[in-house]
């Protein structure tokens, strides 16, 4: 098989998800556009060179839907002949378009390839595409499932880790990020968010917390314990599987 590799990574500074986050009126399609120019420029990419952009998007409905990927090239610089895929893998939608690439090019259909994902989800909620496994309740007569988040739950305690393990892991994370950005390691690999007027809207990850401690993550509510008391059946199906939880 052809070795493959990835020959430049780049994103844009990850906004806060709601109304009042700083990329709030700036759509995931311009949000790609500017990625995809970002690597077109810096590569000197020809035309022929990119086989397809496949763009991880989870909610693909309203200014998300149609096949966002190929709108992101019609909205770029790239050539308009290159087609896109978006794909949605949930959480995991932009790793696993990277993924796909990188399959495409080691089983040899195609040499070069754009991958990775967008989600506005300020504009575009959460849930607001609906989908089957939501309303139909056919899925769960014989397959019971829970969300993510009280899955993750009952992985943390089959396995042992604790609140407090959690807790300590995501302080280490924002003291490491704090340090990264501090010594420009981002530098590279960050492209600002500009208006129209080539005004910076966004340059730097914007829910960094650095002062975030034990204390005050202690003192949050767990994230899935009300949903899963309140919501009818997750608790039970989770203690249908996992008894001796």
């Amino acid at each position: 098989m052809t070795d493959v590799y990835i020959y430049d990574a780049l994103r844009t500074p990850r906004g806060k998800g709601r109304n009042d986050g700083s990329l709030h009126e700036v759509t995931a399609l311009r949000l790609s556009s500017l990625t995809l120019n970002a690597i077109q420029s810096r590569n000197n990419l020809s035309g022929h060179a990119v086989e397809d952009v496949i763009w991880g998007n989870v909610t693909q409905v309203g200014e998300q839907g149609a096949c966002l990927a190929r709108s992101a090239v019609l909205a770029s610089d790239l050539d308009e002949s290159i087609p896109g895929l978006s794909i949605n893998r949930f959480c995991a939608s932009g790793l696993e378009a990277v993924n796909l690439a990188a399959n495409q090019v080691r089983g040899g259909a195609g040499e070069g390839y754009i991958a990775g994902g967008v989600e506005s989800m300020s504009r575009v909620p959460m849930a607001s595409d609906g989908g089957a496994i939501a309303v139909d309740p056919s899925i769960t007569f014989d397959q019971y499932f829970v969300p993510q988040g009280i899955g993750a739950d009952i992985i943390a305690t089959e396995y042992g880790f604790s609140r407090d393990q959690g807790d300590a892991l995501a302080v280490e994370s924002q003291k490491r990020a704090k340090i990264a950005w501090d010594e420009n390691r981002f530098s590279k690999s960050i492209i600002p968010v500009e208006d129209i007027n080539g005004i910076t809207i966004l340059a730097h990850d914007e829910f960094m917390r650095p002062g975030t401690d034990m204390q005050s993550l202690g003192a949050l509510k767990p994230s899935f314990k009300d949903q899963g008391e309140a919501m009818p059946g997750f608790d039970k199906i989770a203690m249908m599987k996992y008894p001796h939880l």
